[in-house]
């Protein structure tokens, strides 16, 4: 069992809680099914868990509390899930940190494929670097530690990154002075097909900015360039 992906469920909705932990089960999965935030963290305290299906709407605190909180120390990836599938939701809950959502209701198929997805995109480098080419990337008096997948600003403090936020800001880094394009991001990141909900990318240089104290009325290291996308806009020391 140790060997399977495990799976945490958080949704106080019982009949939601059983059916996705014996279908992720029957699908190959570690699953714990959960109602609420402290259990989550019952949960996490016990052992590893490789992705978290986070309800919204929670009794105590809610999803996106969990999430912001979840996101201060931990890469664990998150999907998140919202019963009114407003797009404001959505965008709070990518904000928060989520690597992806689902609205209710769903499929369990659906949740599934999303699940793939997530694991397989936050496990995987931009398609040109691999996991021992570089230990320490620098820049703008930032460090990035590939190993421990964390930020360290020059005064030596440890900012820990989302699966999603990391693997954009190493596209960035491989690309330094070079501007990528929305659908070069979505490509270079193993995102899934474009929607009428597209923003997902706008949404993650807004966190990794934020992250990196980078002014988004005027930033300095992620620059937007009108009409075409983005580009890193410093220099770049690999240290191997």
């Amino acid at each position: 069992m140790d060997s399977l992906d495990h799976i945490l469920v958080v949704d106080d909705d019982a009949e939601i809680r059983g059916l996705l932990g014996e279908y992720l089960r029957k699908n190959g999965y570690k699953a714990t099914a959960v109602a609420d935030g402290k259990a989550m963290w019952t949960a996490l305290a016990r052992g590893k868990v490789d992705l978290i299906v986070l309800d919204l709407m929670l009794p105590g605190e809610d999803g996106l509390t969990l999430c912001r909180k979840l996101r201060s120390d931990s890469d664990t990836p998150v999907i998140m899930l919202t019963a009114r599938g407003e797009e404001t939701d959505r965008i709070v809950g990518l904000e928060m940190g989520a690597d992806d959502y689902l609205a209710k209701p769903f499929s369990p198929r659906e949740l599934l494929a999303r699940i793939k997805s997530v694991l397989r995109r936050t496990r995987s480098l931009p398609r040109n670097l691999r996991a021992d080419e570089t230990r320490t990337l620098r820049f703008a008096g930032w460090s990035l530690d590939t190993i421990a997948r964390h930020l360290v600003s020059a005064e030596g403090v440890v900012t820990s990154l989302s699966g999603a936020e990391y693997e954009l800001l190493r596209i960035f880094l491989d690309h330094p002075n070079h501007v990528l394009t929305r659908d070069q991001l979505m490509l270079l990141s193993k995102g899934r097909e474009s929607e009428p909900f597209d923003r997902a990318i706008d949404l993650r240089v807004s966190r990794l900015r934020h992250r990196l104290g980078d002014d988004p009325a005027d930033p300095r290291i992620i620059k937007t360039v009108r009409g075409q996308g983005y580009v890193l806009a410093v220099s770049v020391e690999v240290e191997r």
